[in-house]
């Protein structure tokens, strides 16, 4: 069978297959704590669950327009200008399947072959991945975690060419955490208006923050900026509605348009129910995503602490989303059971095979000094983890 470049080409989310190898040994009675999946570990709240079970009764199961409801167009609306300062007309708005799936709309829609796309690193696995499927060209601007992994102009300035279309802005990022300032924000934004680039704002962590940081939506910068700007979000991580599949995009009319002739094709409308629930979630009480938010600062907390205190791992601590990105290079070269540990992968195999944690390879994020470990779990999870994974540095020699 001949199989197309596009599928050989594709690199397999790292994510899931860890995920799914940690189920695997789950069921298999082992004992595995995972520290890989980016899912909260909250149930939806009860009030989202209520709207689908009414949306079921009522017999809202059938196809909706392709782009989504206009009930949940307006909520994104008005979340949008509650939230964010930002204004947006409905034909402004695009529903899809998930925040995975808007952005997938966007490569779609606005990369020709050979186009060029900043992506900043470390960088959330699927980023590069959907613009290769797209024909675009990756192109990787490396932030150091000694300035806190931080992005600005300076980094993105030299890497500009003729083809570049899109540059990525992912904050607060998934895997580091870091959250940009307005000030870099602003330098951003003027190199784009400059040279004609796009920004894709990812925002799906930006209810998720922590120590008084506030978001800024880089669209809110000036008229300029906000006709340059795409924005996408999602309500998987703020209203723990990972499964829902539920993610929009808010941009220029003619690239929504464009978007939703894609989307007809590709999959038609988000599913129903899932969108009514949707509504709910944006316009209904949000302590719940406060208490969410609270707890995850408890536990950001904890887990950089004791991972700090770890002999040979040194950990910053986010300003944002439910992941740490400890830096553990130091461990490279050591030994245990006579083999060589010699990069992040063979580090996260041993914490698998030996301590029975599952963590992420910092190098499927594109920096292999580091591995990510989502506190997207419970706090006795935790201490548990970091009990092992303690036990399994010091065991190290």
């Amino acid at each position: 069978m001949k199989i197309s470049q596009h599928a050989k080409n594709l690199v397999p989310s790292a994510t899931l297959v860890i995920s799914n190898k940690a189920r695997q040994m789950r069921a298999e009675g082992i004992d595995v704590l995972g520290f890989a999946a980016g899912e909260p570990d909250f149930d939806t709240p009860d009030h989202i669950k209520e709207a689908a079970i009414q949306a079921i009764r009522e017999g809202f199961t059938k196809y909706t327009a392709s782009g989504g409801i206009n009930e949940l167009k307006d909520a994104v609306v008005t979340k949008l200008k509650r939230d964010n300062g930002l204004t947006y007309a409905r034909n402004q708005v695009l529903i899809s399947c998930g925040g995975k799936h808007s952005l997938y709309n966007v490569f779609q829609a606005l990369l020709d072959p050979g186009d060029e796309v900043i992506i900043p690193a470390p960088y959330w696995v699927s980023f590069p991945e959907q613009v290769k499927l797209c024909d675009g060209v990756p192109v990787f601007v490396d932030t150091a975690e000694r300035e806190g992994f931080r992005l600005h102009r300076g980094l993105v300035e030299p890497l500009l060419t003729p083809r570049t279309r899109i540059l990525v802005l992912n904050s607060p990022s998934n895997p580091t955490g870091a959250a940009l300032t307005r000030k870099e924000l602003e330098g951003l934004a003027a190199l784009a208006l400059e040279r004609g680039f796009w920004i894709l704002a990812d925002e799906t962590y930006e209810s998720l923050v922590y120590d008084g940081y506030q978001h800024v939506s880089i669209a809110t910068l000036s008229d300029a900026m906000y006709a340059r700007t795409i924005l996408v979000n999602s309500l998987s991580k703020a209203y723990a509605m990972t499964g829902w599949r539920v993610g929009y995009t808010a941009g220029p009319k003619e690239l929504i348009t464009a978007m939703d002739g894609l989307q007809s094709q590709m999959t038609s409308n988000p599913t129903s129910i899932a969108q009514r629930a949707a509504v709910v979630a944006l316009t209904g009480p949000q302590e719940p995503t406060h208490r969410m938010r609270e707890e995850f600062a408890r536990r950001r907390r904890y887990i950089v602490d004791r991972l700090n205190a770890m002999p040979g791992v040194t950990c910053l601590s986010p300003e944002g989303a439910f992941y740490v990105f400890p830096n553990v290079s130091s461990l490279y070269g050591k030994r245990h059971a006579g083999k060589v540990i010699g990069n992040s992968t063979e580090f996260s195999a041993y914490l698998l095979d030996t301590a029975r944690i599952a963590v992420v390879p910092g190098v499927e994020f594109g920096n292999d000094a580091h591995i990510r470990i989502s506190y997207a779990t419970s706090m006795a999870n935790i201490e548990k983890g970091m009990d092992r994974m303690a036990e399994a540095v010091k065991t190290l020699g």
